[in-house]
C-alpha cells in the first residue's frame, strides 16, 4: 500500500521515488527517475521530470541524453500546472506557484519561493530563502545568492548580440545577484551585470553595469542614488 495519496488520472512511472505523506493531485505526470521527498504537495496537472527539448537553432540548450530525474525536497509545495524538468534539484520547504516553469540543470536552495508564472531557465542557481515573485524571467546562466528578493515582472538577459554572430556563443552571461540584494518591480538587467550584496534596484530601472554593494540605484540607465539605510540591511533584520 502506498504511503502517499494519489488523485485521479495520474501517470507515475514505476521507478519514481515518492516519499511518505505526499499528496499528489489529479492529472499529475511524474517521470522516471524523479525523487520526491516526504510531505510534498503536488497540485493538479503538474509535470515533474520532463526531459528537455532542443530546437535546431538553440544556442543554450545542449544535447546531453536523458538527464537524471528531478529531485524535490521534503515539505515542498508545487502548484497547479507547474513544469519541473529533469536534472533540476529543489531544496526543502520550497513553494513553486501555479504555472511556473523550472528548467533542467537548475538548483534551488531551501525555503525559496518561485512565484506564479515565473520562468527559471536552464543552468540557473537560486539560493535559499529567496523570493522570486510572479512573472519573473531568469535566463540561462543566472546566479541568485541567498536571501534575494526579486519583484514581479523582473526580466534578465544574457546575450549582448541578440542572437547575431557566432561570437555571442562564447559570451553568454546572465545576471549575478549577490546575497540580500533586492530588485524592484519590472526592472531589466543586461547580460553579465553583478548586483552587489544588499543592493536595491528601483522599480522600472535598466541595469547596464555592476551595482555596488549596499547602494540604491534607479533610472534608465540605473545610477547610484544613495546608500541603503542601515535598518534595511540583511544583517539588521
Amino acid at each position: 500500500m502506498n504511503s502517499y495519496q494519489v488523485g485521479e488520472y495520474c501517470v507515475i512511472r514505476p521507478d519514481a521515488d515518492i516519499g511518505k505523506g505526499c499528496v499528489i493531485g489529479n492529472h499529475v505526470t511524474i517521470y522516471a527517475g524523479t525523487v520526491i521527498g516526504e510531505g510534498v504537495r503536488v497540485d493538479d496537472n503538474t509535470v515533474i521530470g520532463k526531459q528537455p527539448m532542443r530546437a535546431l537553432t538553440s544556442a543554450t540548450t545542449v544535447d546531453s541524453g536523458n538527464l537524471a530525474g528531478a529531485e524535490i525536497g521534503d515539505g515542498c509545495i508545487l502548484g497547479t500546472n507547474v513544469v519541473i524538468y529533469a536534472g533540476c534539484k529543489i531544496g526543502a520547504d520550497c513553494l513553486v506557484a501555479d504555472f511556473a516553469s523550472v528548467r533542467e540543470d537548475v538548483e534551488i536552495g531551501d525555503k525559496t519561493i518561485i512565484g506564479r508564472n515565473a520562468t527559471i531557465e536552464n543552468n540557473v542557481t537560486v539560493g535559499s530563502r529567496c523570493k522570486i515573485q510572479s512573472n519573473v524571467h531568469l535566463v540561462p546562466h543566472c546566479v541568485i545568492e541567498d536571501d534575494v528578493f526579486i519583484s514581479p515582472g523582473v526580466v534578465t538577459s544574457n546575450d549582448n548580440y541578440a542572437g547575431r554572430t557566432e561570437k555571442r556563443k562564447g559570451e553568454y552571461a546572465g545576471v549575478t545577484v549577490k546575497k540580500g540584494a533586492r530588485l524592484g518591480v519590472s526592472c531589466v538587467t543586461l547580460p553579465g551585470v553583478e548586483i552587489g550584496e544588499d543592493a536595491f534596484v528601483g522599480g522600472g530601472s535598466v541595469v547596464t553595469k555592476d551595482v555596488p554593494p549596499r547602494t540604491i540605484v534607479y533610472g534608465v540607465p540605473a545610477k547610484v542614488i544613495r546608500n541603503v539605510p542601515e535598518e534595511e540591511l540583511l544583517e539588521n533584520q
